[in-house]
């Protein structure tokens, strides 16, 4: 995918959270491609989140959770030193419920992207991304005060 179609795929991702149409066209689309990124499959992974939550049977909600996570953790497999796709997981994994287990990464993630502040190291992040997720890791209210103070030097 161009970096045009990045910038509209993250665009559509955000309205997908409220978009059950849109989530299963993105999703079909992204599937189809050949040739799958670490970034490409962690998207797929969050749509595959995003149709738990638009799922109404508590069946279908457990089973696309369960494959999101294992898609996510291919994702993770193909670049572990992506902050986007850590935060995509840890995003994931913060709006489940813990007692469904699926939230056995949210320290490691939490961990991994404060490195990424500490270094500077953003890879192919923007700005706003790199803006976003640090305030996204403030307000959910899993860092450490010490974790807190370096990731506002970015909000």
């Amino acid at each position: 995918m161009s970096s045009k179609e990045i910038i509209v795929l993250k665009s559509d991702m955000v309205k997908a959270v409220d978009d059950v149409k849109l989530t299963e066209s993105l999703l079909v689309k992204l599937n189809k491609l050949s040739d799958k990124t670490a970034l490409v499959t962690a998207y797929i992974g969050t749509l595959e989140a995003l149709k738990a939550k638009h799922a109404w049977n508590p069946y279908n909600k457990i089973k696309y959770v369960k494959i999101s996570m294992q898609t996510m953790q291919q994702a993770i497999n193909m670049d572990k030193d992506n902050m986007e796709i850590r935060f995509m997981r840890f995003s994931i994994q913060h709006y489940t419920p813990s007692f469904l287990g699926f939230s056995k990464d949210l320290t490691l993630d939490r961990k991994e992207i404060v490195k990424h502040y500490q270094n500077g190291n953003f890879g192919i992040a923007d700005q706003t991304l790199v803006k976003n997720v640090a305030k996204f890791m403030v307000d959910s209210n899993r860092c450490t005060p010490e974790e807190i103070k370096i990731l506002k030097k970015f909000i």
